[in-house]
């Protein structure tokens, strides 16, 4: 990785990024991607897909979220490409969220994280109860 003018890195074509630099841009876009958040919003999306969203419906289908996390994700996500935003010029404006292709292209790697997580928390649900019943040091 290289770094420009302003002290970002930048890549070459071709270059792979250091996950283990907190600049590296790969780095920040997991970061945003990887929430819990951001993963909910994804499938709820692809679930409407190829159709919109009102801002209302998708704070229904994405239990336990607040207004304003729900804003700050959508606006992540159209910053990257991966939402796009329509806005109806109406009183209050009625704002539409779909994903477009680099959005539709991310699904699948958080459908096999969901699938992995899936079946795998039993296994994990047994790690926690035996280390919640050891004594601790």
């Amino acid at each position: 990785m290289t770094t420009s003018r302003l002290g970002e890195p930048s890549r070459r074509p071709g270059e792979r990024g250091d996950l283990l630099n907190p600049l590296c841009p790969t780095r920040q876009l997991l970061d945003r991607i990887g929430t819990k958040w951001t993963s909910m919003t994804i499938k709820v999306l692809a679930e409407q897909a190829p159709d919109e969203l009102r801002f209302a419906e998708l704070r229904r289908r994405v239990s336990g979220i607040s207004q304003k996390m729900l804003s700050v994700t959508l606006q992540s996500l159209v910053r990257d490409g991966l939402v796009a935003r329509r806005v109806d010029p109406t009183v209050p404006p009625a704002v539409h969220y779909r994903l477009t292709e680099l959005g539709l292209s991310l699904e699948g790697p958080l459908s096999a994280l969901r699938v992995w997580a899936e079946t795998h928390m039993p296994e994990i649900d047994r790690s926690n109860q035996l280390a919640n019943e050891s004594p601790h040091d």
